[in-house]
């Protein structure tokens, strides 16, 4: 659910919504010859730790900012009748908001984002909590009311109209209103709107990239690599069936795949073992088995060019064991293996230069820490594989809904915005 660049969001509306094709800027906070078939509208959209987007909410419009994340289901702005942030989103100010009562319909719907049933509060109102796997939360009340992207009104959305919670990152948390989910439940902001596709595009560097709702035909773009989403029909405790789901075949690094059975990656009988696509998450979580033997590989392979940090008690981000000491005075890394993530039908490669991040502040004589990308999920209590938003830089991502799968091209993110006609 949550490396500094800018993006842009495109959003091309269909069925009732509009015919218009709809962009707006994205942002990462620490928290791009063929075109679009119509002049895009533009806003816009940024990424660091969390890929956030401003829009504007409720009547008259309130600018409020949002994580875009695949892996969550409700959208929820936090809520204040008293803002103490200008982020913040006031429901007394907006004539379009609308409390949903607990007799409605909408109150009763299930989701696996609320960890506890929902109740009646004292109002009679749909009271809810939403329970993430780093342990925070949000509470509040379900709500109906208009989210706007530049000229269109998207009227009745469900929402969390959150007005209290925990947060394991304050000061990343105090720089946006709320979340926008974008998985497959029906609570989502893309099952609510109908959209059957969107794409996004990360650039790898401080420039343009793109998200797009709808299809667009883009002549230039090479073909995709389709894997199927994995559905399971039997509900299962560890299994989440709206996530979007892919199933991990194999991994290797250069042109060494790693020496483990298929079945390590298959999701048990409770479910556990899923590979979910997540752009909610920074980074890339393997269960233990496979987390180590990349680990020992990437050692390997790495030994002669990279010297490891010996402590073993730092663990980076909580998950993230190995890491390096680089020269302050070295001008970029040196080379290193590629690890390619093996999928049914398609592969996600992910270049030397995404396989190391520099951890902010940490320095230790005249060296710098980098640390491996990929994290244990094991030491985060997470039964699943998860691809954060870092490791699918430069790739054309397709959420395919309609067609139950996910496509995937290799492509310079700045260059598509720019063949896009996307500019600052």
């Amino acid at each position: 659910m949550a490396s500094f660049y800018l993006f842009l969001l495109f959003f091309s509306f269909f069925h009732s919504i509009s015919s218009k094709n709809l962009i707006l800027p994205l942002k990462l906070q620490s928290l791009p010859s063929g075109s679009l078939q119509n002049p895009p509208n533009k806003l816009s959209f940024h990424h660091n730790v969390s890929l956030t987007v401003s829009i504007t909410v409720g009547s008259p419009p309130q600018p409020v900012t949002v994580v875009l994340d695949t892996g969550s289901e409700l959208s929820w702005l936090r809520c204040k009748k008293t803002p103490t942030s200008p982020l913040w989103y006031n429901p007394l100010r907006s004539t379009s908001y609308t409390p949903v009562p607990c007799s409605s319909p909408t109150c009763r719907t299930r989701t696996r984002d609320f960890t506890l049933p929902v109740s009646c509060d004292p109002k009679k109102l749909c009271h809810a909590i939403v329970s993430y796997a780093d342990a925070t939360s949000v509470e509040g009340n379900l709500a109906f009311e208009t989210f706007r992207f530049t000229n269109s009104d998207l009227p009745k959305v469900v929402f969390g109209c959150m007005d209290s919670g925990s947060s394991s990152n304050p000061d990343e948390d105090s720089k946006t209103t709320g979340l926008l989910g974008m998985n497959r439940g029906s609570l989502s902001f893309v099952s609510q709107m109908g959209f059957p596709k969107f794409s996004y595009c990360i650039s790898s560097r401080d420039s343009t990239g793109v998200l797009l709702f709808g299809d667009a035909k883009i002549s230039w773009l090479q073909p995709l690599s389709y894997t199927p989403l994995v559905n399971m029909s039997t509900p299962l405790p560890y299994f989440d069936r709206v996530a979007y789901t892919v199933q991990l075949e194999g991994i290797k690094v250069a042109g060494t795949v790693l020496s483990l059975p298929k079945s390590v990656y298959v999701p048990d009988h409770t479910g556990a073992g899923q590979t979910m696509v997540d752009s909610g998450t920074q980074f890339t979580f393997l269960l233990g088995p496979v987390y180590t033997a990349l680990k020992n590989e990437f050692l390997k392979q790495t030994k002669a060019v990279l010297r490891v940090y010996e402590d073993p008690d730092y663990v980076f981000q909580g998950a993230m064991d190995l890491c390096y000491r680089i020269e302050r005075t070295r001008v970029g890394l040196p080379v290193l293996p590629s690890v390619t993530m093996m999928f049914r039908g398609a592969e996600m490669s992910i270049s030397g230069e995404r396989l190391l991040v520099q951890v902010p502040g940490l320095v230790k004589g005249n060296d710098q820490i980098h640390c491996f990308t990929f994290g244990n999920s094991d030491l985060l209590g997470i039964e699943a594989y998860v691809i954060g938003h870092h490791h699918q830089q430069n790739m054309w991502m397709e959420f395919d809904i309609a067609n139950s799968r996910v496509g995937l091209a290799e492509v310079r993110c700045d260059l598509a915005s720019q063949k896009l006609g996307i500019g600052f």
